[in-house]
C-alpha cells in the first residue's frame, strides 16, 4: 500500500450514471471504496496503454524487417513441437 507521501489527491467529476455504477461496485464489495475503484481503473488503463505501446513496437519491427518464408516455417515447426509435447 502506498503511503500518504507517495500519493496525490485529485478531483474528478463523473456523470451521475457512472458514479452510481461505481457506488454499486463498492456496495457489492467489488472494491472497498470509490477511491480504490478509481485507482483500479487507472491501473487498468495504464496497463492497457503499456500493452498497446508494446504491440505497436512489435508491429513496427515486423514492418521494418518482415519475416521470411523460412522464418514462418521455423515458427510453425516450433509450434507443432510444443503442441506435441503437451501432456493432454
Amino acid at each position: 500500500m502506498l503511503g500518504v507521501m507517495d500519493t496525490e489527491q485529485i478531483a474528478v467529476r463523473l456523470p451521475r450514471a457512472e458514479l452510481e455504477a461505481l457506488d454499486e461496485l463498492v456496495e457489492r464489495g467489488v472494491y472497498p471504496s470509490r477511491a480504490a475503484a478509481v485507482r483500479a481503473g487507472v491501473a487498468a488503463i495504464t496497463a492497457l496503454e503499456r500493452r498497446r505501446t508494446v504491440d505497436e513496437a512489435i508491429v513496427e519491427g515486423y514492418r521494418r524487417v518482415p519475416p521470411r518464408p523460412e522464418d514462418d516455417a521455423a515458427a510453425l515447426a516450433s509450434l507443432r513441437e510444443a503442441i506435441a509435447e503437451e501432456p493432454w
